[in-house]
């Protein structure tokens, strides 16, 4: 495959890709491997105190719950604290690693997935490899969006700013604080790796918080919180509302059909479109054709595919958000389960709808009509993109801070949309100056037939890290 044609220059970096199991509960992806141990920032660092003793650092409406020593590894100072933010009651639990030696001078946040902020095992992969690194729940335990409302059914926003972005703020003052009180000397470098939520995490410390990290790496960014997520249930509405419930497997053959078509567009037939924004494939061929055990398409079926694509729109034809690219799996958001088939809502943005919008844990989404759709949607824009929306173009003070990031997502992405990424990035460098005064700070990249935070039929990505870490010149030639 042609793989220098890409409309966004193209990246690629090693990841694994999220698990969605049963019912549509992302869980925290597996992050971006971090390749080989870099070289040490700062040189001879040593611990000037024990690990136990970081238990007596005072920090600010901080309490140090645990610091000890890993007993089944020796060479990991474990912390385990807990932020709060009177007259709050919040409590954001913050897991922190630091190497008892051969510390490479940097400080490595680690992101999450879906609703949740992260996990303690996030700090393992760093800490193996030199970093001191951390993670945080962002102020809940669990996968769940309920934490949004209180005991009395009210929205809590102090937990909902936690997740949105104070959560991981705290986690990385509080980690660079114990870094320092163990080695005497402060993290040199500091740097954030996160996919999907952890992509949002970063680019939202880029924003808010621009002196936190001098890099990161953000995948398959959920920046669009307030409006990719509605969209992440606008195919089962649609289904619903019209009566169809398409199965999987017709939604699978959909998908193979764009793929056949478009496929050859740079000259070689490997299984992955190369730029579906070039792709025009109409379903119409479809009706009359059949899938297997589903049966046959009708005019409804690729009536409701062909909106999947574009996306969701209003009554009147107007824009909302983008669809899912030609050649993502269509069934990860949007698939019916049962006998006789019934659309299953997915589940992070069902949670949204319920906890965050309809404020009412049992609330049905078979309810949503097309028209009530519309008035949830500018309900979650206008009242949600200022906390979570993350999507703010201006990145100066991150740029004058000379900070560095790279971006990437995968074209075949089943759960966030990319063209919301590439419509960011656009606005980034009109924001900052244009393409090339952007790419000298910050850059997108594409990766061809990748799902979500990885996956597909597209090449396995690798090298973020090399490019980030010693040189930012050298990310225009990665190794794929």
């Amino acid at each position: 495959m042609n793989r220098t044609s890409l409309m966004v220059m193209l990246f690629v970096t090693a990841v694994v890709s999220a698990q969605v199991p049963a019912g549509g509960r992302e869980q925290p992806p597996v992050q971006p491997a971090l390749g080989t141990a870099p070289k040490p920032a700062i040189a001879n660092a040593k611990p000037v105190r024990s690990c136990e003793s970081l238990a007596t650092i005072a920090l600010p409406n901080t309490t140090i719950e645990s610091a000890a020593v890993d007993p089944a590894n020796p060479g990991i100072c474990r912390v385990t604290a807990v932020t709060t933010h009177p007259p709050a009651g919040d409590k954001v639990k913050i897991w922190v690693g630091i190497p008892t030696a051969n510390w490479n001078g940097r400080f490595l946040g680690i992101g999450g997935g879906g609703f949740a902020g992260g996990s303690p095992a996030g700090i393992n992969q760093p800490v193996a490899l030199g970093y001191a690194s951390g993670s945080t729940d962002t102020g809940h335990e669990g996968f769940s969006g309920s934490f949004a409302l209180d005991s009395n059914g009210r929205l809590n926003w102090q937990l909902i700013r936690d997740n949105a972005h104070i959560g991981i703020h705290e986690m990385t003052v509080t980690g660079k604080a114990l870094t320092q009180a163990l080695y005497g000397v402060q993290p040199r470098y500091s740097y954030f790796n996160g996919c999907s939520t952890g992509g949002r995490q970063g680019l939202m410390e880029a924003q808010r918080y621009p002196e936190d990290y001098n890099g990161f790496v953000s995948g398959a960014p959920a920046i669009n919180w307030s409006r990719f997520i509605p969209q992440e249930l606008w195919g089962t509405v649609l289904m619903n509302a019209v009566g169809d419930s398409l199965p999987a497997c017709k939604l699978a053959a959909a998908t193979a059909a764009a793929i056949e078509a478009c496929d050859g567009m740079d000259g070689v037939n490997d299984g992955v479109i190369e730029d579906p924004a070039r792709c025009n494939y109409d379903p119409k061929p479809l009706i009359g054709t059949t899938a297997g055990d589903c049966g046959t398409f009708t005019q409804a079926d690729v009536d409701l595919i062909r909106k999947f694509w574009e996306g969701p729109r209003r009554g009147d034809g107007s824009f909302l958000w983008y669809g899912l690219a030609r050649g993502a799996d269509l069934s990860a958001l949007w698939g019916s389960r049962g006998t006789p088939p019934k659309p299953q809502a997915f589940g992070i943005a069902l949670d949204w709808f319920k906890y965050f919008l309809a404020e009412n844990p049992q609330f049905d989404w078979t309810t949503i009509t097309p028209a009530a759709y519309e008035r949830y949607w500018d309900q979650s824009v206008e009242e949600y993109s200022i906390v979570i929306g993350t999507d703010s173009p201006d990145l100066t003070a991150f740029r004058d801070h000379g900070g560095k990031a790279i971006l990437w997502h995968g074209w075949a992405d089943q759960l966030i949309t990319p063209e919301g990424t590439i419509d960011y990035y656009k606005r980034v460098q009109q924001q900052m100056g244009g393409p090339k005064k952007t790419s000298e700070f910050t850059r997108l990249f594409m990766a061809p037939g990748v799902g979500h935070c990885g996956g597909g039929n597209g090449p396995s990505p690798y090298g973020q890290w090399d490019a980030l870490l010693p040189g930012w010149r050298r990310a225009k030639r990665l190794r794929r």
